[in-house]
């Protein structure tokens, strides 16, 4: 038994025909489904809460990383059931990293034919989980515009809330506890990640890897306006690492102290004032998945 949980905003108007799709395909493999769509913020989270719970079925995340981070956010039970993907968001960035067809009939066919394996995740104060990526910076900037615009959607939106976030940029400084070192930073960005990806293919962890017990922290500091359209084109290609203005570390904890209140992102979704500490979470999460992405 299959529980998908389906969010009907993910994605850019097709997700309606993927889910229709991807319920036909479970029905020609002969696998029996229960659907269960959400309503509400947190709908997710309490379906797999309970699913998770009951142990009857593993649970199938239909939607993008924030519904799928939700699901995550939710599990009570680890041993009781595995977790599937069918992706239909907009970015879709863990997928990606995590070798998941975007075809739906792909999918399920993942799901049906090979076993869940062992896949980490980040887990950060208060009870929340991250499976792609946590960040603060003009990451934040980038998605608060997207939440606010009223005209655009999809990947379009995206873009130009990015250009407006780098027309109007500052630089946040912290303190980052990593690996027994302590360090200063006036960064742009600072990313933790699962996952080699943000924001719809932005490499900005690109050696990262989702079964290998580490999180990949990257900080892109004080860089100037002029740089930045150069360190863009590195970031898509997944060279940004080689930037003598680019911190990184791999480590299995991190922690960073804002000299301001910040907000962080975590698969996308906004916490304001939520410590940002990190911990890599292995050998807990049992996950439908392809090939990883290769750094």
């Amino acid at each position: 038994m299959y529980n998908v949980i389906a969010n009907p905003q993910a994605g850019e108007g097709k997700k309606k025909k993927l889910l229709e799709r991807a319920l036909a395909r479970f029905a020609e493999r002969g696998k029996q489904v229960r659907l269960y769509q959400t309503e509400k913020p947190g709908a997710a989270a309490a379906f797999a809460a309970k699913l998770s719970r009951e142990g009857e079925g593993d649970i199938v995340a239909f939607g993008g990383d924030g519904t799928l981070h939700e699901v995550l956010k939710g599990f009570e039970n680890f041993e009781a059931c595995a977790l599937g993907l069918i992706p239909a968001g907009t970015g879709n960035d863990f997928a990606a990293s995590a070798g998941i067809p975007l075809q739906p009939e792909a999918a399920v066919d993942l799901i049906a034919d090979t076993e869940p394996q062992l896949t980490d995740f980040l887990q950060l104060p208060q009870g929340v989980r991250g499976i792609n990526a946590a960040g603060t910076g003009i990451d934040v900037e980038i998605l608060r515009r997207c939440r606010d615009s009223k005209f655009l959607r999809g990947k379009m939106q995206y873009l130009v809330s990015l250009i407006v976030s780098l027309i109007k940029y500052k630089n946040y400084t912290f303190t980052v506890r990593v690996n027994g070192q302590e360090s200063r930073h006036s960064a742009l960005i600072a990313c933790v990640g699962n996952g080699q990806t943000i924001g719809g293919g932005i490499r900005m962890c690109p050696q990262a890897h989702i079964a290998d017990g580490m999180l990949d922290f990257v900080a892109v500091d004080d860089v100037k306006k002029a740089s930045i359209p150069a360190a863009f084109v590195k970031l898509m290609k997944g060279r940004i690492l080689e930037e003598p203005f680019t911190f990184f570390e791999r480590c299995k904890h991190v922690e960073i102290v804002p000299d301001a209140p910040m907000t962080v992102q975590v698969d996308g979704e906004l916490y304001d004032g939520l410590p940002f500490i990190a911990d890599i979470v292995e050998n807990k999460l049992r996950m439908w998945r392809g090939a990883p992405q290769k750094a």
